[in-house]
Order: C-alpha cells, then sequence, then structure tokens
C-alpha cells in the first residue's frame, strides 16, 4: 500500500474518539478513501465490516429500515450477510459510498450512542444538498477531507524518503539544500507535476516509470468525473459541464481568474455560483477567492464573484489540457518534462502550488487590485496566507505568496503590497524553481517546499 499521511489522522481520530464519534471521508472519486480505510481497518482492528452502497443489496438496506429500534438483530444480521464476527470494542464497521444511502448517515448518532463498534463513513458528493435534505445530520460525526497525494507522499511512493526528509530539514532550518540535491528534488517535482497525485496513477508511475499509461488512468478519471456531473448536477448539469471544460483555457490566461462570461452572451455570475460550489463541493476543484482587503481574517473581505478556478489534481489538469485525441504519447510527456515542448508552465506550476497549500489545510484566496487610471496602482498577489510573524512577537500577519514558474521574474506587485498594507503583512515568498535564500522578510522557497508553508 502507498503511504499517505491521513493515515495518522485516522490514528488520531480512533485514540481520542475512544468510540465517541464516527468519522466522515470525504474526497473526489478515486482520491483513495475505500483503501485507505480498509487498510486503517485491517491493521488497527480485530475485524472490519465493509457496507459498500454503491451495490448493497435490498435485504441489507432493509437492515437500516426494518431494524433501526433493534439494534441487536441488526448487527446479527450485518454480521452473518458478510460473514465478519463483530466483536464489542475491537471492531470497524465502514459505510462505503455513504452519499448512495443518505439514510445510513442519519443512523450514526443512535449507533455512536449505543456504543459497540467504531464508525468511518467514506463519500464523494456527501455535502451535496440533495444528498442530505431529507435527513438528518448527526452531531456525532466529525469529517476529514481526503486530498490527491502531495509532494512528499509523491517522494515515499517513488522510494525517495531520505529526500523528502531532507527537503523538511532544509525548509525547517531556512537553508538551502546542497545543488545536486536541488536539481533532483526538482526533477522529480516535474515529474509529479505530469503524473499528479491520484493514488492509482501515482502507483502506475511508481511501478512502470511510463506517462502514456499513467495518461490512460487520468483520462478514466476525468470521464468518470464527467458521468457524475451527468448524473448528480441536476438543473445546473449544463453550467457544471461549462465550467469543467474551460478550466485549462481560463487558467491559461494572465489573470487566471475564472471569466464567466466568456461562457455565454448573457453568462452572468450569479448564475454559476451554484456550479462553482458544485464543482468544488465534489472535490473536483479547488476556488480560490479574492480578498479585498487582506488582514488576518482573509474571508471577512472575500468578493465571491471574483474566483480563479483550480483543478484539485494537477496531474488530472495536464491530462485535460492534452486531451486533444484518444492518446497522449509518451513522447509527448517527455518533451514537456525536458522542456522541449511548453505547456503554459505558470498554469501548471500555479495549480500545482494551490493543490499543495490545499493539502496543507489552507483555504486559497488571492489578492487583485485593478486601476484602469493608474497602472502602477495594479497589484496581483497569487495565494495569501495567516501566520505567525517573528518580527511580531509570532501574532497572525497576512503572508502573500507569488509563484514564478521560471527563473526570471519581477517582484513589482510584492513590492507594491508590501507598502500598500504595511503592518499587516508577514513573510513574503516568491516560490519558484530557484534555490531556498532569505533576505530580510522576504524568502526565496524552491517549489517543491511549497506544501511545507
Amino acid at each position: 500500500m502507498l503511504q499517505r499521511k491521513a493515515y495518522q489522522k485516522l490514528l488520531e481520530w480512533k485514540q481520542k474518539s475512544r468510540g465517541s464519534t464516527a468519522l466522515l471521508v470525504e474526497g473526489a472519486r478515486r482520491v483513495g478513501k475505500s483503501s485507505l480505510v480498509e487498510e486503517f481497518g485491517t491493521n488497527e482492528y480485530e475485524t472490519y465490516l465493509v457496507v459498500d452502497f454503491t451495490y448493497a443489496p435490498s435485504d441489507v438496506i432493509n437492515y437500516f429500515i426494518d431494524m433501526r429500534n433493534d439494534l441487536d438483530s441488526f448487527f446479527l444480521y450485518l454480521s452473518a450477510f458478510y460473514q465478519v464476527p463483530l466483536i464489542p470494542l475491537k471492531t470497524l464497521i465502514v459505510f462505503d459510498e455513504v452519499q448512495e444511502y443518505p439514510k445510513a448517515r442519519e443512523s450514526i448518532k443512535q449507533l455512536v450512542a449505543d456504543g459497540r463498534f467504531d464508525y468511518i463513513e467514506t463519500g464523494s458528493l456527501v455535502s451535496i444538498r440533495k444528498n442530505v435534505k431529507d435527513i438528518l445530520l448527526p452531531s456525532e460525526e466529525r469529517s476529514m477531507r481526503l486530498n490527491p497525494f502531495d509532494f512528499e507522499e509523491f517522494l515515499w511512493a517513488m522510494g525517495e524518503e531520505p529526500l523528502g526528509e531532507a527537503i523538511a530539514d532544509s525548509f525547517t532550518h531556512m537553508k538551502a539544500l546542497p545543488a545536486s540535491l536541488h536539481r533532483k528534488a526538482m526533477r522529480l517535482f516535474r515529474e509529479y507535476m505530469l503524473v499528479g497525485g491520484m493514488p492509482q496513477a501515482v502507483q502506475k508511475y511508481a511501478d512502470t516509470r511510463n506517462f502514456e499509461e499513467v495518461d490512460e488512468i487520468k483520462r478514466g478519471i476525468l470521464t468518470l468525473y464527467r458521468n457524475d456531473i451527468a448524473k448528480h448536477a441536476g438543473t445546473a448539469v449544463r453550467r457544471v459541464t461549462s465550467i469543467f471544460d474551460n478550466l485549462a483555457g481560463q487558467l491559461s490566461k494572465k489573470e487566471k481568474r475564472f471569466n464567466v462570461a466568456s461562457l455565454g452572451k448573457n453568462a452572468r455570475m450569479r448564475d454559476y455560483e451554484d456550479a462553482f460550489f458544485w464543482l468544488s463541493d465534489a472535490h473536483i476543484t479547488n476556488g480560490c477567492f479574492n480578498s479585498t482587503d487582506p488582514n488576518v481574517g482573509l474571508k471577512i473581505n472575500e468578493d465571491r464573484t471574483t474566483v480563479k478556478c483550480y483543478m484539485a489534481d494537477t496531474g488530472l489538469l495536464v491530462t485535460h489540457a492534452l486531451a486533444v485525441s484518444s492518446a497522449t504519447p509518451e513522447s509527448i510527456y517527455r518533451d514537456i518534462l525536458l522542456g522541449k515542448i511548453g505547456l503554459n508552465e505558470g498554469m501548471i506550476t500555479e495549480n500545482l502550488i494551490a493543490q499543495q497549500l490545499r493539502a496543507r489545510g489552507h483555504e486559497l484566496f488571492f489578492y487583485s487590485s485593478y486601476s484602469r487610471e493608474d497602472a502602477l496602482s495594479t497589484v496581483e498577489i497569487d495565494f495569501l496566507t495567516v501566520a505567525g510573524y517573528a518580527d511580531a512577537a509570532m501574532r497572525a500577519r497576512v503572508c502573500p505568496i507569488e509563484v514564478k514558474s521560471s527563473k526570471r521574474y519581477s517582484t513589482a506587485s510584492l513590492d507594491k503590497f508590501k507598502e500598500r498594507f504595511g503592518k499587516n503583512i508577514g513573510t513574503q515568498y516568491i516560490v519558484c524553481p530557484k534555490e531556498l535564500s532569505v533576505s530580510e522578510n522576504r524568502v526565496t522557497l524552491p517549489l517543491y517546499m511549497a506544501g511545507l508553508l
């Protein structure tokens, strides 16, 4: 099994909860929820039982209906059907793809109160409104988002754990890696950029080092997403599909903000808000909103009409952008890897940094201020985070992050941003292909360290 950081979070939940809560593991389709939870059940419990609601027969569904007030019989029949012994305090019961039967979520309150077993639910699209409108969500349910592999997890899969440790140590001490390790880390980061972080794709690349075989897997996932949109998006299906189809094109623009007007003559943001929400809620995209007056409460000044819409997995974005024929040859991926073919590296790099920040737990915000009259006052900052600042006794400050795909760049926006917001600003980061360096309150950070911010 591929090693996941989320496994530790499951352990922490088990130790802290001690049966007092159930855990809902949310994430995109094919992000590895079921595999992670089954590995956890195998390793940490004497027995585990999985009810997969994608395939659960009517007999099992009827147990939830007919025996909801007779838990002794419910457990007896569930155990007999799946041929798994249920051992009090030593068994994990998993409700897999719980969005297919939301009433099972509602039953969590009663099952947790019973106290005999631990419960984990997994699901995609679980919080989309039509899946929960007729149920009472249990207060005993805690949630955890499972993201695609971050770069460190990718390194683990490639057998490069020592390099991951060296990168983490370099970041902690703010000291650059030796040049040879920097070059190796950048090479692997570019491979990660093309492969992405979906477990099947990572496993295939670890096994074969063949981009074309990985591309086939990613195309299958994109087809699955399209089918989900058609099946679940309801009346918004046309608008959701339009956004999904235009993700690469919109991100390829200089500003990378999603221009809804380009989708149709009468298209307006207010008509597409639900479609953006749908894609984000399905964990297919990561929305990034303009914080118009940056301070430690970035969300307070959030402008939801100005959005950058990143794909949640950059490997899928690459395949999405290249899918102009039935297959993308290995030679094209190799030429992109070696820089022989241009593929709007600014788009891909910024999407990948958004993915790393999201995996780290950050909500995504940017800053944009445009003046038609005075071009010098126009400022664009790619990402904003909040962190303790040493020069302010570790009080929280806004940390602007500028992403650069090449070693040659301007810092004009960062300079103007610092001048404009002064005391609100903490450490400033330029994330780029260069080696780590520190100059007063500005850090030049190599791309492969973005996931440590």
